[in-house]
């Protein structure tokens, strides 16, 4: 059951990152499509569809009753940013790659690919707690993961003119931004006009396509053969799917005397959503920042192809376990 409900959450992924392969390969995108599409999913429809699905998903009570939920979540995150920092420091992973490969080991696909899966196994009762880990993850994506990638450029490494080249808007991403505005909105309870939400709801709608299109377009410039796994795309898969569960898993055995119990339904969603696949607009991120585009391509194909064979596998564990 587990084996068929992960194949069924990512076989649209793939089908809608082959058609970006094959339009492109037939000429239907010209060679600035893939930056113009980049700027409008960052600017414009990522920011629309976090807006929206914080004031869809959350309400205030939610949000602060599942406070140990989120405790665990923040301190695991915390943990993946320190252990993926110590693996680039060994690797010796090169600039460009850097924020990719620490996005990877931290960050998770939740929205596009965790939350269906989450319902698929669990029901919609386990929405609240899918909420817990959907705050952490965005928070995390957008305040630390971004900015990690946008430092991260690989045209700002040369010489004494960094610090002058320096783009301080990058330290609020437009997708941040509309996360904060949309915890304001949920917090002082104002109303946004239905014509307003349909309107972001239909722009933000859009990211999830057009990211899959893009990155098979940066596929088919790369080629299929730019899908491999090096040793930076095996350790952050690693790293993605046995070190971010593993450390979550860890947490809720080991630390229930400290911060609390949380029941088994959140337990089991925490851990689900720790092991989703890389974030779908890793790519457009590096592309952003004139990092390696084609090695964020890879990790994220890649990740996604494998989440059909590890989710079972997570999915038993979880059944031992609880």
């Amino acid at each position: 059951m587990a084996f068929l409900t992960s194949i069924g959450s990512i076989l649209s992924i793939i089908l809608m990152i082959a058609l970006g392969f094959i339009l492109r390969q037939r000429g239907w995108f010209s060679d600035s499509f893939a930056g113009n599409v980049s700027k409008l999913i960052m600017n414009v429809a990522l920011p629309a569809s976090i807006f929206v699905s914080v004031l869809k998903y959350l309400t205030r009570e939610t949000l602060f009753s599942l406070s140990n939920g989120l405790l665990y979540s923040f301190l695991a995150v915390f943990l993946g940013y320190v252990v993926a920092y110590i693996l680039v420091a060994v690797l010796k992973v090169p600039v460009g790659r850097k924020g990719v490969f620490i996005n990877t080991v931290v960050n998770a696909n939740t929205i596009f690919i965790g939350l269906p899966l989450n319902i698929a196994l669990f029901g919609e009762k386990s929405l609240p707690y899918f909420l817990v880990y959907y705050v952490t993850n965005t928070v995390s994506t957008w305040a630390f993961g971004a900015l990690i990638i946008a430092n991260d450029d690989p045209t700002k490494k040369n010489g004494s003119g960094s610090k002058k080249s320096f783009n301080w808007r990058k330290l609020l991403p437009a997708p941040l931004i509309g996360f904060l505005v949309a915890l304001v909105f949920l917090l002082l309870t104002i109303p946004v006009p239905a014509f307003i939400n349909s309107t972001l709801t239909y722009v933000g709608n859009i990211v999830t396509p057009l990211s899959l299109i893009y990155i098979g377009i940066v596929l088919c410039d790369a080629g299929l053969k730019s899908i491999h796994f090096d040793r930076d795309t095996i350790v952050a898969l690693l790293g993605r799917f046995v070190l971010a569960p593993a450390v979550m898993i860890a947490l809720i055995t080991f630390c229930g005397d400290i911060f609390g119990n949380l029941p088994t339904l959140e337990s089991q969603t925490l851990i689900i959503q720790s092991a989703a696949p890389a974030l779908a607009v890793l790519p457009i991120l590096a592309n952003e920042a004139h990092g390696d585009v084609e090695y964020a391509t890879n990790i994220v194909t890649t990740s996604t192809i494998l989440f059909v064979i590890v989710i079972p596998i997570i999915n038993s564990l979880l059944g031992i376990l609880f």
